[in-house]
């Protein structure tokens, strides 16, 4: 199957999403340090959040192209919460998250947006993915819709605005193994959403 690139968005779409980089896979490996390295430029050069996920996405798929250490690269998921997180990158002042998440099928996130542009690549296993939207209800401002759902398979990509909101389940028998990216959370902005209560609260 070929692989697919999608852009989450805040009205709850999960869209095709055309990269405006085009790269061809170099001769020489694509290390990690290079990728960040790239990823930075690209975050002091541009402020517009989805033109960001435009010209990092390709740069996700190049590293996961010529980097099948990453295919391995991962912690058990711990029996007690069903998930895990390996941490490949963190330096003070440096504000991105990157790492290798591994979840059991059986668990279900709570639907929570990032409060931060973030790309999700699909290692291994297969990832179900629903969005949802804010209704701008006066009564009950925190109150969301479900708008549609996407299944990722492995070398799926999905890109997510700041304000996208979803929930994830991981799905079949295997763990799914996700490389995750995300810049600068603004946590004053960053929720969990209560589709019984109407609510919404901060992480």
């Amino acid at each position: 199957m070929e692989n697919r690139d999608f852009l989450a968005t805040k009205d709850g779409k999960c869209e095709i999403f055309k990269s405006i980089i085009h790269r061809e896979i170099p001769t020489y490996p694509y290390r990690l340090y290079r990728f960040l390295t790239e990823v930075e430029d690209i975050l002091l050069k541009e402020q517009n959040d989805q033109i960001r996920l435009q010209k990092i996405c390709p740069l996700v798929r190049l590293l996961l192209d010529t980097s099948p250490w990453l295919q391995t690269f991962y912690l058990e998921p711990s029996p007690d919460t069903g998930w895990s997180v390996l941490t490949l990158y963190e330096e003070p002042d440096f504000d991105l998250t990157v790492q290798i998440v591994a979840w059991l099928p059986g668990n279900i996130s709570p639907i929570h947006n990032h409060a931060t542009w973030g790309i999700v690549a699909l290692l291994s296993g297969m990832e179900k993915n629903t969005f949802w939207k804010r209704n701008n209800d006066r009564k009950f401002p925190d109150k969301i819709a479900q708008v549609g759902s996407q299944i990722l398979e492995p070398g799926d990509i999905i890109s997510l605005v700041p304000d996208a909101i979803h929930s994830v389940e991981p799905l079949g028998e295997e763990a799914t193994i996700t490389f995750n990216i995300y810049g600068e959370t603004d946590f004053s902005q960053r929720f969990e959403f209560d589709t019984l209560t109407n609510t919404a609260k901060n992480f």
